[in-house]
């Protein structure tokens, strides 16, 4: 395990990550690879030891690195579409997206912002029409995953989140969220997809509510 990483920064925040630092059994080391880390979590696993002496039990805790399959399936496809050209979006959707990515903008936006952008758009505009190309439905594993966190509600709430760390610049992707949402249905008010209204709590949360 690395104890201290000269200089941790080795890629660009306008760009996709294209190396990071190598994970080993005992954590993070200064070893450079190439390529995006894949989204992976981290589960404690209590390890009970027995003491010779004073016979008690000592708990050493380890971690058991898991792969977020769901994630790394979703981002390769939303990489995929944007690689694409971002093709099947509303105009308005088109409009805003070549809008947010012009690299003569004053103040350019994260590779972080605008993916976390991509991914609700890709998964309210574009899942729907090409999930039968992946063999998979991505809908269908989100609609699984929210049905077993709210497991007594028969008709379970759609919800999707964008994890971003903090200083990433969640506040500006909120009023992204808002402008896609509600740009669209002012132009096509039948359009069950989009809301314009919204509810915004302490933590600048965003949900579509009508």
């Amino acid at each position: 395990m690395a104890d201290l990483i000269e200089n941790p920064i080795i890629n660009s925040p306008f760009e996709e990550p294209k190396r990071h630092f190598r994970f080993d059994d005992n954590g993070i080391t200064d070893e450079i690879v190439p390529g995006r880390r894949r989204s992976t979590y981290f589960i404690p696993i209590a390890q009970p030891k027995l003491k010779t002496v004073q016979k008690t039990l000592d708990l050493a805790i380890q971690h058991r690195a898991e792969e977020n399959k769901l994630i790394n399936d979703l981002r390769e496809r939303v990489a995929y579409w944007r690689q694409a050209g971002r093709p099947y979006t509303t105009a308005t959707t088109r409009r805003l997206l070549e809008y947010w990515t012009r690299l003569d903008r004053e103040r350019r936006l994260f590779f972080c912002q605008i993916e976390a952008v991509e991914t609700l758009i890709y998964l309210t505009e574009i899942a729907p029409k090409q999930d039968a190309n992946y063999g998979t439905s991505i809908l269908g594993r989100f609609k699984q995953a929210n049905a077993g966190a709210t497991p007594d509600s028969h008709t379970p709430l759609p919800r999707y989140a964008a994890k971003m760390a903090t200083g990433s610049g969640k506040t500006v992707v909120m009023g992204m969220l808002i402008a896609w949402q509600a740009l669209n249905k002012l132009v096509n008010r039948q359009d069950q997809r989009f809301s314009d209204a919204f509810l915004i709590d302490e933590v600048l949360k965003v949900f579509g509510v009508g």
